[in-house]
């Protein structure tokens, strides 16, 4: 059966023209699972039965049972069919457009006396839509502006000239406040509403420039004819468009009507964002970043031409030049395509690719918020990728010594799993056979005695191994491993002067991994450090705390933790307790412990009083 079909594959491929066109794959049941667009129909179908494909290039061919097409005059032909049939059908192997919010726009209502407000309906009734705005606060300054520039109605009257004619209205609140010029009872004509409407087209459209002007040569005439309060009104518009745009993101006075577009793809190749200025006069007018969702292994410059058409569609936008980041092979008519190297325009790509990336990050931080595995996750793959390990490291351990000045020697391993510190996996360890301040035989010694035990009773290994030091600590822990035969991966984490994580070092001989700071990973490799010193140095303290605390009472036998505490609290010092009568130790302790104290205290008292004197 498959031989038949991909006999009948072959037939129809051969048979396919050297025109531009899209091209339409179908599976067993007629669903369009995959459409395309191509330069040359029979060469770029032709390339998927001719050559070795990718994983999932090659299960889409699997499923391919028949192939339709459809040819276009141009290659621009080609793109928007293309874009029109995979939003029409959304086929399963095709980019998905990651659109899930509903944006809102502007709506100048297609009736007498237009109304201008926000809505996020879009209804085909002749009306005007201006957006969407992914940008909500840059909508609500537009439409701000439009308020205090153009009193306009915001009634949902019917205000037909029969019915003005008829009285059948009465002025309301907003024409008192002056929001409103009562078109409803003709107190405004419909000629001048309709020219502040042609003029809120104008703002809408980024022309903010020309109004402004318009405004300036208004406001000289109305002063060159004595008429300075009317000069005066013309001016407070005039000022207001003047610090709107001071406030909009204005980027150069010489360029107009240009599209810009930028992409960045995500860490995990698995989708890619797209951002898309739209310049005006001088200043952004339209901003736009959405999301691809890939399904094969599409290129950005394939994922780019589809969001250039998307984009220019939904925003009716007919730039001739477009700015993008790399050479395009796709043609547009009467477009022209720049890579800019510098001034300007180079501005410009740079400010969408900002966009871009800080859209890429608010992405990432609200997909942790909603899934912190995958956070963590994607943590661990960093890790992994960078000290090219073989798997995720779920399991990391990481090492310290504490002493001070070689007293009291202690080492301490903590223990993160998938990302996350493990308590219960903590230990301590007292430093046993090493005298004297060596960090390096100290390390080993603790290495030695936890893996040993591991191996020996079947425990889990790391996944990484992390001392708290650079490349010596690295090399006296490799030493263990080896000699345990074990293959551990080994990294050390180095501080600065200001004991600050500084560095990763990995490998031998160690090389240092590049590390941002600031970023997730650096966090979480500084809470592992700041963890394991954090558990060493306390676990000193409290051992010398004991040592400090350790009194007489200390060296009598039968007298634990429990009693040696109630008699200091009770008495306050060893020589309290010493001085004390039966009957005041019988009350604490009870007359067994008594005198077993008494008893201790009298030959205490007799050995020192027949020590011989030197």
């Amino acid at each position: 059966m498959q031989t038949i079909v991909m006999d009948n594959l072959k037939l129809i491929v051969e048979a396919l023209p050297d025109s531009p066109g899209i091209y339409q794959y179908l599976n067993s049941e007629g669903t369009i699972i995959y459409v395309g667009k191509a330069k040359n129909l029979k060469r770029r179908v032709s390339s998927y039965f001719n050559k070795e494909q990718t994983g999932k290039t090659r299960v889409l061919v699997s499923k391919i049972t028949d192939i339709r097409y459809i040819v276009v005059n141009t290659e621009e032909d080609a793109l928007l069919l293309e874009n029109n049939l995979i939003k029409k059908y959304k086929p399963r192997y095709n980019v998905l457009l990651k659109d899930d919010k509903t944006y809102p726009s502007i709506c100048v209502q297609n009736e007498p006396f237009p109304r201008v407000f926000k809505t996020r309906r879009i209804i085909r009734n002749g009306s005007s839509y201006y957006g969407p705005y992914s940008n909500v606060s840059s909508m609500y300054a537009v439409l701000d502006l439009i308020k205090h520039l153009y009193p306009l109605r915001t009634c949902h009257h019917n205000l037909s000239a029969e019915n003005i004619a008829a009285g059948k209205f009465k002025v309301c609140l907003e024409y008192h406040i002056k929001n409103c010029f009562a078109p409803c009872t003709g107190k405004q004509t419909e000629e001048d509403y309709m020219q502040n409407i042609a003029q809120i087209k104008e703002i809408l459209k980024g022309n903010t420039h020309h109004i402004q002007r318009a405004l300036y040569h208004k406001m000289q005439e109305l002063s060159a004819e004595m008429r300075f309060e009317e000069a005066e009104l013309v001016k407070k518009k005039y000022l207001l468009i003047e610090n709107y745009r001071a406030k909009s993101e204005v980027v150069s006075k010489v360029l107009h009507n240009i599209d810009v577009f930028s992409i960045e793809e995500d860490r995990d190749g698995k989708s890619a964002y797209i951002n898309y200025l739209h310049i005006t006069n001088g200043a952004i007018n339209q901003a736009f970043t959405f999301e691809y969702k890939k399904r094969l292994n599409e290129s950005p410059e394939e994922l780019l031409a589809l969001g250039i058409v998307e984009m220019r569609e939904r925003y009716k936008s007919h730039s001739p030049e477009i700015i993008v980041p790399f050479p395009l092979e796709i043609a547009l008519k009467n477009v022209d395509f720049t890579v800019p190297t510098r001034g300007d325009k180079k501005k410009l790509l740079e400010l969408s690719i900002l966009n871009v990336k800080q859209y890429k990050v608010d992405r990432l931080k609200q997909s942790d918020k909603l899934n912190p595995e995958q956070r963590t996750t994607r943590l661990l793959k960093e890790i992994q990728d960078a000290l090219r390990l073989d798997r995720l490291p779920m399991r990391i351990e990481c090492f310290d010594n504490s002493n001070i000045q070689g007293s009291d020697p202690v080492a301490a391993c903590v223990v993160f799993k998938k990302g996350k510190p493990s308590k219960a996996d903590y230990r301590k360890y007292n430093i046993k056979t090493v005298v004297g301040a060596d960090d390096y035989a100290s390390m080993q010694e603790v290495v030695r005695r936890r893996y040993s035990r591991a191996i020996e009773e079947e425990a889990p290994l790391p996944d990484l191994l992390i001392t708290d030091g650079g490349k010596g600590q690295m090399s006296a822990v490799k030493e263990v491993l080896d000699e345990l035969g074990t293959n551990i991966p080994i990294a050390g984490l180095a501080k600065d002067s200001h004991h600050r994580t500084h560095e990763l070092l990995y490998g031998f001989p160690p090389q240092t991994i590049g590390l941002k700071q600031n970023t997730p990973l650096f966090r979480l490799l500084t809470q592992i450090q700041d963890e394991v010193h954090r558990f060493a140095i306390t676990f000193h303290r409290d051992k010398r705390s004991k040592h400090q605390t350790a009194s007489e009472l200390d060296t009598i036998k039968g007298i634990g933790e429990k009693t040696k505490s109630a008699l200091l609290k009770a008495f306050k010092s060893v020589k309290r307790i010493k001085e004390a009568s039966p009957e005041a130790l019988v009350n604490v302790v009870g007359e067994a412990k008594a005198k077993i104290i008494q008893a201790h205290f009298e030959q205490s008292m007799k050995n020192n009083i027949h020590l011989p004197h030197t």
